[in-house]
């Protein structure tokens, strides 16, 4: 069968893409919607705590997931992974935490951190353990998810050092929260 040159130079510049791991779509559009509420949480917790002292701690933590979501948007366009339909959806809701959590007091945005981390943290280690099973495994995309991993246990202890546990209903607040997170990484996995 003749092809025309053009479309068997595009199948063959892709087809290393297309042979990756089969977890790889839903790894990578999972984690750039997480990014993705991640770094919209903590708009939402700078628009209330901006301006206090927690400000610039807060202010560190979102700089970091900013750069979490600047990657998986990389990622997304080099692996040409559609994104999730639900993305609208988080950055409405990732504001909406962030910013009504805050209001609650800083002792309540830090327990937000905490749940949302605490998921995060859970969820790239299951993800790790998966892509390891993969004697192919992308060394890109392992060393990726190890070092957001690493930067977002470093967001759940801060969260703790600065008061989280001190939130009025703690357990039943990062619960919610937690569940919330799940549900979210369930959905995004798919559509």
């Amino acid at each position: 069968m003749l092809r025309p040159p053009i479309l068997h130079h595009v199948r063959r510049a892709h087809s290393a893409t297309w042979k990756k791991n089969p977890n790889l779509d839903k790894i990578i559009r999972v984690d750039h919607a997480g990014e993705l509420g991640a770094d919209r949480i903590y708009a939402g917790q700078m628009a209330v705590l901006g301006n206090t002292a927690e400000g610039p701690l807060i202010q560190h933590m979102w700089d970091q997931e900013k750069k979490h979501r600047q990657k998986f948007e990389e990622l997304i366009c080099k692996y040409r992974v559609r994104p999730t339909v639900m993305t609208p959806l988080w950055n409405v809701a990732g504001f909406a935490l962030g910013a009504g959590t805050a209001l609650l007091g800083k002792e309540a945005a830090m327990a937000c951190t905490v749940a949302v981390e605490t998921v995060i943290v859970d969820h790239y280690n299951d993800q790790l353990r998966t892509l390891m099973e993969d004697p192919n495994v992308d060394k890109e995309i392992l060393e990726t998810i190890t070092k957001f991993r690493d930067e977002e246990q470093e967001h759940h202890d801060t969260g703790i050092d600065h008061g989280a546990e001190q939130a009025p209903f703690y357990k039943a607040l990062t619960e919610v929260i937690k569940t919330g997170c799940k549900v979210a990484i369930a959905i995004s996995k798919t559509i």
